[in-house]
């Protein structure tokens, strides 16, 4: 039974209307592959647009190194081709797991962004641990030759490129994305609303569209959150395709010891610059 209507936000109201009348597990699925998809390509805009600003290019990580027409359109192609049949039979399954282990789905009210925010950073978390180990293990020879290459296909990447990947990678590092949210609601007996895991999959497509986005701006989050990752941290990985093998956060490749050669490198180019402003200066 639904609560009164006086009782429910705007956006309790919108949520609990997308259902009525509908197919649960066809709009959940419809809503989250759209969801998906524009803050993918919604996130990616900015740094498009950043790439046709001169201004711009002096925060680029590695200058120089522009994607070609050929590469873009060929990223884009197999980014759309893997949405459509890797991450959207995901998405399809994913209903009746969740319906499964009692997952909430058109409960009203939806929960309060201070609970979307904890579980959401739980999430992180997790995913992060996964990510490290999965990623390191992908890195492994055989795996990295029949598998990772692909997505080293870009030692300068875009934001494009972050779901340019053979599909095993794409399932593998997907279930860090999901098994988090699924191991927390089977614990809590339920507790957990599928509107925070669509939020939830909103951050988790930001952070690596921009993680691989190549710009390392003022006013990019690891300038303010000291563990963030960014793209200055991921890029180094594509760059030298060893090392900073985490995803959102720091403290994996700080604690295991595979962030050495980057912190080297960034020294060894900050004393670069610095050099390079003295002479300027001197002459």
């Amino acid at each position: 039974m639904l609560p009164p209507p006086e009782s429910l936000s705007w956006l309790d109201l919108q949520w609990s209307r997308l259902f009525s009348g509908g197919n649960q597990w066809l709009v959940l699925t419809v809503v989250s592959f759209v969801v998906h998809e524009i803050a993918y390509f919604g996130r990616y805009l900015p740094f498009y647009i950043a790439e046709k600003i001169p201004a711009l290019q002096k925060y680029k990580l590695q200058p120089g190194k522009d994607f070609t027409s050929e590469q873009r359109w060929k990223c884009l192609k197999y980014v759309l081709l893997y949405h459509y049949t890797v991450e959207l039979p995901l998405m399809i399954g994913f209903h009746p797991t969740a319906n499964s282990i009692g997952m909430k789905i058109q409960d009203v009210p939806l929960p309060s962004w201070t609970v979307i925010c904890w579980q959401t950073f739980l999430f992180m978390v997790f995913e992060d641990f996964f990510h490290y180990w999965a990623h390191r293990l992908l890195h492994h020879p055989p795996l990295y030759k029949i598998v990772h290459k692909m997505h080293h296909e870009y030692a300068a990447p875009i934001g494009l490129a972050a779901e340019y990947a053979h599909p095993l990678e794409i399932l593998i590092l997907s279930m860090g994305t999901f098994l988090g949210p699924l191991i927390y609601c089977f614990a809590s007996n339920g507790d957990l609303h599928v509107f925070t895991m669509i939020v939830w999959s909103v951050v988790r497509t930001a952070q690596a569209v921009d993680a691989h986005s190549g710009y390392d701006f003022p006013w990019s989050l690891h300038n303010f959150i000291p563990l963030w990752s960014g793209a200055e941290h991921h890029d180094y990985h594509h760059q030298c395709f060893v090392g900073n093998y985490a995803t959102s956060f720091r403290w994996c490749d700080y604690v295991f010891g595979t962030d050495t050669a980057y912190h080297t490198y960034r020294k060894k180019q900050k004393m670069q610059k610095l050099s390079s402003q003295k002479n300027a200066k001197a002459e």
